[in-house]
């Protein structure tokens, strides 16, 4: 630490499935996490890659610490220490780390400097590929950035078409204004979507005007959260989640939709931006209510889905201009979602056991055509 003195984390990596190809999955940094946590997560990584037919299985890691609680140095060295510590564990080709809770590019950019110097590869530019989500000045790739918040606008948008539900003049309510969320609104206020409620770890806020998504969005990351933005009133989470809207968004953590919010919910439609936005009671709950789901293996999708693009221009040494990694993906989000569309009408069921229907199609197939050997 700054101090000189020592201190000791616990880091995880948990490999599920690799039958597609490399393991692929989030590295999180955050106090309240657990290998159970990590084992649900990269279970569910691995039917989203499966559902989007990118060439990866799943996995999920992090660490389990506070990474506000430590200065930019100190984060630096705990992020080097767990890579140089995985050491065979990850690589290009046998398991792909993407930014998660608590990680961004920078975290990414350590990341690989660290393998990339400890590998003992002579090919650097293979060595790129060892993590996504990387600043473009070391090998990322454009509107990466945006790419998960872009997925779940991409999801709202086929879902509206579908159901003749027209976007202009909706209200939308989001939990959890950083990476994701914050673009999601942003996206969906070109589409005359108005953003009336928002909620981060540090509390809710209600804005019957709605808020001006850009210009939160910017504030937040000036402050960190959207503690003192002095366009919107605080409110309670149990009021946050009464507010009259049309689309919600949880782009927080696991679990935050139970029974009890699910009944409290008014809104059309729930956007799982989110790994296990939903619990199981929760879901369970807005089933019966009617109100529709967009699963978080696929509306969580955009951001794996450019972190493969990223990946193969690594390999191929290539930088895609901007507006074709955004065509790539609407393409990709929207064939997706016709997919599970289809599987949803023929079978009869909710979309989350769709998007797992067709996953699991897709993983059998494999598992069927190569046998299993020896």
């Amino acid at each position: 630490m700054d101090g000189g003195e020592y201190r000791l984390f616990k880091g995880y990596r948990v490999q599920h499935n690799n039958a597609l190809g490399p393991y692929l999955g989030g590295l999180r940094f955050h106090p309240h996490t657990s290998l159970d946590d990590f084992g649900a997560l990269a279970f569910l990584m691995t039917w989203q890659c499966a559902l989007m037919n990118l060439p990866f299985g799943g996995a999920m890691g992090g660490i389990k610490f506070d990474p506000r609680a430590v200065s930019d140095r100190e984060r630096s060295r705990i992020t080097r220490r767990l890579f140089h510590a995985l050491g065979s564990n990850i690589g290009p080709d046998y398991d792909v780390m993407t930014p998660d809770v608590g990680t961004g590019a920078q975290t990414m950019a350590w990341a690989l400097d660290t393998y990339a110097n400890t590998a003992g590869m002579l090919n650097k530019e293979a060595a790129l590929g060892v993590v996504a989500g990387k600043p473009l000045s070391s090998g990322g790739t454009h509107a990466g950035e945006s790419a998960a918040g872009r997925g779940v606008v991409h999801c709202i948008s086929a879902w509206a078409e579908r159901r003749g539900f027209p976007l202009q003049g909706k209200k939308l309510m989001v939990q959890g204004f950083g990476k994701v969320g914050s673009h999601v609104a942003v996206l969906l206020g070109h589409l005359g979507v108005s953003l009336v409620a928002v909620g981060d770890q540090t509390g809710y806020a209600y804005n019957a005007e709605g808020f001006n998504a850009y210009r939160l969005k910017q504030y937040v990351e000036t402050h960190g959260s959207i503690a003192g933005y002095p366009n919107g009133t605080p409110i309670s989470r149990e009021q946050f989640f009464a507010v009259a809207a049309d689309v919600f968004v949880p782009a927080a953590l696991e679990n935050q939709v139970g029974a009890a919010e699910a009944e409290t919910l008014t809104v059309a439609l729930v956007v799982e931006a989110a790994f296990g936005a939903c619990s199981p009671e929760g879901d369970e709950v807005l089933r019966r209510r009617g109100i529709d789901v967009v699963p978080d293996v696929l509306a969580g999708a955009g951001g794996a889905t450019v972190h493969y693009y990223e990946w193969a221009q690594n390999r191929r040494s290539e930088r895609w201009p901007a507006e074709d990694v955004e065509a790539r993906l609407e393409h990709a989000l929207l064939t997706a979602y016709e997919r599970m569309d289809h599987f949803a009408t023929k079978h009869g069921c909710d979309y989350r056991r769709a998007c797992y229907g067709v996953a699991l199609e897709t993983i059998t197939r494999t598992y069927l055509d190569r046998e299993i050997f020896p």
